[in-house]
């Protein structure tokens, strides 16, 4: 099957210059990016009409089935949004909830033009199985402590194969919520795979404080002790690293994924991502889940992570819109392993977005790159394409599930956990 994506600005996120151009797919990956395609004859043409296409976003940190508590909880500090509602309403799970709900939050990444997740929760199989019918790629990320070190080991041999639409890397929730024992478990099987490991670091101030009651330890530097981080990996919020954890991070090739959105709105914190930057930590953008943010939206979260760090620098030239962009596709990519999704060039997966640039947010044309993180929004995306398959065209989807089922079964599961709290 190839697919001919006809007449296209093309930016390739290999650099920031945009080539004008033609890219044709064949099954699920590129097979040509230039001037002009006049290879075997394409089953499909898209006419771009100059419109943008690049790599699709790669959302580093979510809780996809959490569309579940969208609004059930605002305007709540943390801890109460956490315990008092949140907690509860997940005890209330019955099976198939979160296979129903992923499919939900799957519908609104590709209206964002997320072609991945990164998704932490439960009951993984659930996950997979409607990624896999939905058509979309996501990593799983292993925290329950209630699965055996010897199913994480199975796993991660089963689902990290060439060419699949899933793959699964190791890491805890937290480390405020995980036995020392567990942490120590999962750091060494990670050591045994020679995987990367990932958790939640340094979201709030109280967590940090709690940490080094516990073991007269900062977060990220008890879990080094510990071998989690031997092998790299990714570090979820990181709003209050000290120089100590900064300095950890660069030697160990730990990436901080950050979550603008959900981390102001629940008063978390600020992450100095420029700080980060500056000292040579690896970056990427998550949206973490849509009970906290509320939406799984990467044009605000790009937009946050330039401007608060303007504000909290008190510099405009802080944080470069291009940066962000690089953060949110190639940056995104790398931290969940995605190496082969990462830009656009000959031979990778096609993951592959289209930007309207005929949008009036989009116009007038000077700086497509930054203009997308200052100005853009869901609706300059006018194709979402994975695996080489359009699911989302012209604000209409192409899945093999009537939407209107999809919220349906969603809304009836959110009604039951909602009588719950």
């Amino acid at each position: 099957m190839i697919t001919l994506l006809k007449n296209a600005r093309i930016l390739s996120m290999k650099d920031n210059q945009i080539i004008f151009g033609d890219i044709a797919v064949t099954d699920n990956r590129i097979s040509f990016l230039g001037d002009h395609y006049d290879g075997q004859t394409p089953d499909r043409i898209i006419e771009c009409d100059q419109n943008l296409l690049m790599p699709g976003f790669k959302d580093a940190h979510a809780h996809t089935a959490m569309v579940f508590a969208r609004s059930a909880a605002d305007d709540l500090p943390l801890h109460d949004w956490l315990y008092d509602t949140i907690f509860p309403m997940e005890a209330e799970f019955q099976s198939n909830d979160i296979y129903h709900l992923t499919k939900l939050g799957i519908l609104e990444y590709l209206t964002s033009g997320i072609t991945a997740a990164f998704d932490m929760y439960f009951q993984p199989p659930e996950i997979i199985r409607a990624s896999e019918e939905m058509g979309f790629r996501t990593v799983i990320l292993a925290t329950s402590d209630k699965e055996p070190i010897s199913l994480l080991r199975e796993r991660y041999h089963e689902y990290n194969k060439e060419n699949s639409l899933i793959s699964y890397q190791l890491g805890i929730h937290a480390e405020y919520t995980t036995a020392p024992e567990r942490i120590k478990a999962v750091a060494d099987l990670a050591k045994e795979l020679g995987a990367p490991t990932f958790t939640h670091v340094c979201e709030t101030e109280s967590e940090i404080q709690g940490c080094v009651e516990r073991y007269g330890k900062t977060p990220l530097s008890y879990l080094v002790s510990q071998g989690f981080f031997a092998n790299g990996g990714g570090a979820f919020h990181c709003n209050y690293f000290t120089d100590e954890e900064i300095e950890l991070c660069k030697k160990l090739g730990i990436y901080v994924v950050t979550n603008p959105g959900s981390n102001v709105k629940l008063a978390s914190g600020i992450a100095p991502l420029v700080k980060y930057q500056k000292a040579g930590v690896k970056l990427a953008i998550g949206t973490d889940g849509a009970a906290s943010n509320n939406s799984l939206d990467m044009f605000k979260e790009m937009y946050l992570a330039s401007v608060l760090q303007k504000v909290s620098t008190k510099d405009a030239s802080a944080m470069d819109g291009f940066d962000v962009l690089k953060m949110a596709t190639v940056g995104s990519a790398h931290v969940m392993g995605l190496k082969d999704a990462d830009v656009l060039e000959v031979g990778k997966l096609a993951d592959i977005i289209m930007i309207d640039l005929q949008n009036p947010a989009m116009q007038p044309i000077h700086n497509i790159p930054k203009n997308i993180v200052y100005a853009g929004s869901k609706d300059i995306v006018k194709m979402t394409m994975i695996n080489g398959k359009i699911l989302y065209y012209n604000h209409e989807f192409f899945v093999d599930e009537p939407i209107a089922l999809i919220y349906e079964n969603a809304q009836r599961i959110t009604d039951r956990l909602g009588k719950k709290q």
